[in-house]
């Protein structure tokens, strides 16, 4: 098992390796144009710059991370508390998740950037903007999410709670609950992913600082190895903090597996 994981890790590692040689070795020889397709060795040029002396203004890229990092976090967890409960009672209640079905399919159904201008009029173009749109994406998958894990806990699990003499709130908290936990870690990994996108587009206006403005700078300046180096740095944190959720919920379900999937 563990010789196939490093064979695993090599061959994913080979192809990457082998994938910015080709790179390299296309603007190189000029197939392809510099401007649009910089090479690696002027990324990891680029990177060393804004890691070092910052871009724009002297913010480098570690400051433009913590920001971004910070501002996903508040609205992820922002929605995450929101969400659990609202979705647990919904999900507990048939009569209640029929009525609420299609406006939750609605307001999921809205591409939560289209909601920028608005929000920018309501609240105005700082931090609490970004924060309401990270949370607003995130929110509507974690509900939908939590409410599937309450509805699709099997039923043989509810029978044999019932036998043993459980009911009410007592039934729910140690059969059902324990049941949809899985499947929520799953609805909280999907909405982590939907706030990674949401914060590229809000970051790029009302701010300097953060990975989207970074971009936007980049694209200004005509500097497409930064924006390059943006798109990298989001994906990696992305993966870092979605693999972190995973062990975490390795660790504290052992008994659960998220192989079933969960309603995007």
């Amino acid at each position: 098992m563990r010789g196939r994981l490093v064979l695993q890790y090599a061959m994913s590692a080979a192809v990457i390796v082998g994938a910015i040689a080709l790179w390299e070795f296309g603007v190189k020889t000029g197939y392809l144009k510099a401007y649009q397709f910089p090479p690696a060795s002027r990324i990891a040029e680029g990177f060393v710059e804004i890691a070092t002396n910052g871009f724009p203004t002297g913010i480098t890229i570690w400051s433009h991370i913590l920001t971004t990092v910070t501002r996903i976090l508040q609205g992820y967890l922002a929605a995450i508390v929101l969400a659990v409960p609202v979705g647990l009672v919904i999900g507990a209640f048939p009569l209640l998740n029929k009525m609420l079905e299609p406006l939750i399919v609605f307001c999921r159904s809205i591409a939560t950037l289209s909601l920028l201008p608005l929000v920018i009029v309501w609240f105005g173009a700082g931090e609490l903007t970004k924060v309401i749109l990270i949370a607003y994406g995130c929110f509507w998958v974690m509900l939908s999410n939590v409410i599937a894990a309450v509805v699709y806990v099997d039923p043989v699990l509810i029978r044999a709670g019932r036998s043993f003499g459980l009911k009410g709130v007592a039934l729910y908290r140690e059969i059902v609950l324990p049941a949809a936990l899985p499947r929520m870690f799953a609805g909280a990994r999907m909405a982590l992913g939907v706030g990674f996108m949401v914060i590229v587009g809000a970051e790029m206006i009302g701010t300097i600082e953060g990975l989207g403005a970074l971009i936007m700078e980049a694209r200004t300046f005509y500097r497409s190895e930064i924006t390059i180096i943006g798109m990298l740095v989001i994906g990696v944190l992305g993966f870092v903090i979605s693999t972190g959720l995973a062990a975490l919920e390795r660790m504290l379900l052992p008994w659960g597996s998220t192989s079933e999937g969960a309603r995007a």
